[in-house]
């Protein structure tokens, strides 16, 4: 076998389908981890400049705020972890590789693992849902404050005085109500928007949110794949179980022949 022959053969084993949603997935878990820890510490400069300029008044803000960093950390690590981990399975189950490796025979402990992951896979995906639905909302705050900045610069407004145009950021329950100064107001609130955290902050929001999107999606495609990997191992044990009693029962066959032959041979 040539060189060309082997790398077309080895090529035919790799689980393209599999590849695919371990780098969607690889993706989306860095840019909703990397932006959601950067736009998270943005949030808390703002926060403590322009809303909440007494520290006690934002302490469990601020410890939440780590808390949450920390698990991105975590999250970061676990999903590079399960990734290889389901790109591994789906070299494992890849119909290529076993056309490689005529002795192949599924097991029972291989089917079992694979439907863990099909419901490992499932119940990521659904937490994975409400990670999406939340990291919507810092997006919807900032969305509004900064609408309210563009109406106040927007020429057709016509506004005579915008310092009654305020954003009241106790109102969504980050800080208590009674922090000082608690909104921002008129020109103050438009020195905000113009802010580079600000600017910074919204837009990591944006992407970790898409982020977290493409997680969802890259689970969905994983599970349709250890669905279809799961339904194969196990077609392919009936289809083993069937071929064992099959040549047992030609065995059994050819001995019985084998025997009459003798027996008549003997008799003749």
């Amino acid at each position: 076998m040539g060189c060309f022959e082997c790398c077309i053969k080895c090529l035919g084993g790799v689980p393209y389908a599999s590849l695919v949603a371990t780098i969607l997935c690889f993706s989306g878990v860095a840019l909703f981890c990397g932006c959601g820890h950067v736009a998270l510490t943005g949030t808390v400069t703002i926060l403590e400049t322009h809303f909440s300029k007494v520290t006690s008044d934002h302490a469990m803000l601020t410890d939440v705020i780590q808390l949450m960093q920390y698990v991105i950390y975590g999250i970061a690590s676990f999903f590079f972890l399960y990734g290889i981990i389901l790109l591994a399975e789906g070299f494992y189950t890849t119909s290529a590789v076993k056309e490689l490796h005529s002795e192949f025979k599924t097991t029972i402990c291989g089917r079992c693992i694979s439907g863990m992951f099909v419901f490992l896979t499932y119940i990521l995906g659904v937490a994975w849902l409400g990670v999406f639905g939340f990291s919507a909302v810092p997006v919807f705050l900032f969305y509004n404050m900064w609408s309210t900045c563009a109406t106040m610069r927007s020429p057709m407004a016509n506004l005579t005085n915008i310092d009654n145009i305020c954003v009241d950021v106790r109102q969504y329950g980050i800080i208590p109500w009674n922090a000082t100064p608690g909104k921002a107001c008129g020109s103050t609130l438009g020195d905000i928007c113009n802010t580079s955290e600000f600017y910074l902050s919204y837009h990591l929001y944006i992407v970790a949110c898409a982020g977290a999107g493409a997680t969802v999606i890259a689970l969905i495609h994983f599970l349709m794949i250890l669905s279809a990997n799961w339904a194969y191992l196990k077609d392919a044990s009936q289809m083993h179980a069937y071929q064992d009693i099959k040549m047992k029962e030609e065995r059994e066959l050819q001995d019985i022949t084998s025997r009459s032959k003798e027996c008549l041979n003997s008799y003749t």
